[in-house]
């Protein structure tokens, strides 16, 4: 692996590495003396630094201490860990209920990224590998996080996207993609029925955080033979829907849900009096 490092991103990282100690301020010369490199080389990484706002520079002490960018990334990667921390039960629970892959997704860019996950105990299972990443249009994971952002970042990324064909199942027109996210925003949950990958389908439903965007996704990863059909609409739905809300509801997410969003309390009507009803997925689905 250290054929692939590159000197100056090593450099510049061992320069933020300095200011691990709290209030940590330092002069070009400290960091000159620390990191054994001349004073030239060093200010050229500060001014790279400074000029992306991961260094800034006191001007009471004329030293250097970390910028707003560094801030920014510790307190999002705090929300990951934090995330993943309350999520590990959740897909525990999910993973007896059901006995599939379950995943939490995040979107990073043009992918849904599978940040954590619990296998199924199946012999025959359809698995994500925790880190692995697969593009948004093609999963339901993706399609979820699609359809929950803003309608102008919405319509940023399907524009910037490559709509690439993995299956003869994938949808790689946009418009009929944007059909589907409405779909799915109406619905509340997204279906990925071999779209990637032949004989794999995927559910996945929204997380929303405290300020009422979504954080991420629940999703529930097997073999179509399994999830397709009975099993798939009258339990395995309501199930993500209920959990994907309960998780919501720990992360603080407002009461008041997004434009047009469908609770698994308002997909489960009684066709006799078309009144909200309340139905608990089976506990052993297999």
């Amino acid at each position: 692996m250290t054929n692939y490092n590159i000197q100056t991103v090593t450099r510049a990282l061992d320069v933020l590495e300095q200011f691990v100690e709290i209030d940590m301020e330092l002069g070009l010369t400290d960091l000159s003396s620390r990191l054994k490199l001349q004073k030239n080389n060093v200010f050229r990484l500060i001014a790279t630094l400074k000029a992306r706002n991961y260094l800034e520079i006191n001007d009471l002490t004329g030293k250097y201490r970390l910028g707003m960018k560094t801030s920014l990334l510790g307190m999002a990667a705090t929300r990951q860990n934090d995330i993943i921390s309350q999520a590990r039960p959740i897909l525990h629970k999910l993973k007896i209920l059901c006995r599939e892959n379950c995943y939490l997704s995040v979107k990073k860019e043009f992918h849904s990224y599978y940040l954590d996950g619990v296998e199924s105990d199946l012999p025959v299972r359809a698995a994500h590998r925790i880190g692995s990443s697969l593009p948004l249009h093609a999963t339901a994971a993706g399609k979820v996080h699609l359809a929950f952002l803003g309608q102008e970042e919405m319509n940023l990324l399907i524009h910037d996207m490559e709509l690439k064909r993995f299956t003869p199942h994938t949808i790689t027109d946009s418009e009929t993609l944007r059909s589907e996210l409405n779909k799915i925003v109406q619905q509340g949950y997204a279906i990925e029925d071999q779209e990637h990958d032949i004989g794999v389908m995927e559910i996945a439903a929204p997380v929303f955080g405290g300020n009422g965007a979504i954080v991420g996704s629940l999703c529930i990863s097997g073999p179509a033979m399994r999830l397709a059909g009975g099993l798939l609409v009258n339990d395995l739905i309501l199930l993500l829907q209920s959990e994907a809300t309960q998780f919501s509801d720990s992360l603080g997410r407002p009461r008041k849900q997004p434009e047009n969003f469908a609770t698994p309390l308002q997909n489960t009507k009684s066709r006799r009096t078309g009144r909200a009803v309340i139905r608990k997925p089976s506990v052993a689905l297999h």
